[in-house]
């Protein structure tokens, strides 16, 4: 049996279409059904729903064989086993394309960045991506003090809780309703096929097809 790890809303949603291309079928809709495991037309895959951000946990511990996840959390794991002196373990043999958006710094549309962030500087940051805030501003020379936030972000500047935020940005809508603006690009974000080790060796011939169906859905669309 594979397991595939895969969290609901976007990625999910994406995911289908590539799925559907590579000759696969998932036999429920996650958001009419409570089932957090659901078959699919091949008798040997399954799927397992879990949160975007526990993907690269269940694959890389062998929860999942292999799963999606966007570059943001793929990082954002990365950094966290790195800095608990763990070996992250994940093979990423794929881009797939799918809910795109980019990471952006943003702030309120009066306050001036620009002065903020001079080298040798200080500047509060709220952001749920701390490893990659951090990052970021070290490359500039700038001193943040993070703040880890897991929704809401953009309040965080308009009630004075920092100067700045670190976040994923799709149509920049929400940023503009709430007086915001976008004053850095720091990466475009697309979701990665994820892949365990371990299974690729133990289940090397259904993986192996299945990773190169899913590379041709993807060739073939764009």
């Amino acid at each position: 049996m594979i397991t595939l790890a895969l969290s609901k809303g976007r990625i999910f949603d994406d995911s289908l279409p590539l799925l559907r291309a590579a000759g696969i079928e998932v036999l429920e809709d996650p958001e009419k059904s409570r089932k957090l495991i659901i078959g699919t037309t091949r008798a040997d895959l399954r799927v397992v729903l879990v949160r975007a951000t526990d993907v690269p946990t269940y694959v890389q511990h062998g929860g999942a064989d292999l799963g999606v996840a966007g570059l943001d959390v793929l990082l954002e794991h990365a950094g966290a086993e790195s800095s608990a002196g763990g070996a992250v373990g994940l093979y990423r043999p794929l881009d797939l394309g799918i809910a795109r958006c980019r990471m952006s710094v943003a702030v309120r549309e009066d306050f001036d960045y620009a002065s903020a962030v001079k080298q040798g500087s200080r500047i509060r940051v709220a952001t749920k991506y701390t490893h990659t805030a951090r990052q970021h501003f070290a490359s500039k020379g700038v001193h943040v003090d993070l703040i880890k936030l897991y929704g809401s972000m953009e309040l965080a500047p308009l009630t004075g809780l920092a100067e700045a935020i670190v976040d994923l940005v799709s149509t920049g809508s929400t940023l503009k309703a709430n007086h915001l603006r976008e004053v850095e690009h720091i990466m475009d974000i697309s979701s990665r096929l994820v892949v365990n080790p371990a299974a690729l060796k133990l289940k090397r011939e259904p993986l192996r097809a299945l990773i190169d169906a899913l590379e041709a859905a993807v060739e073939a669309r764009s």
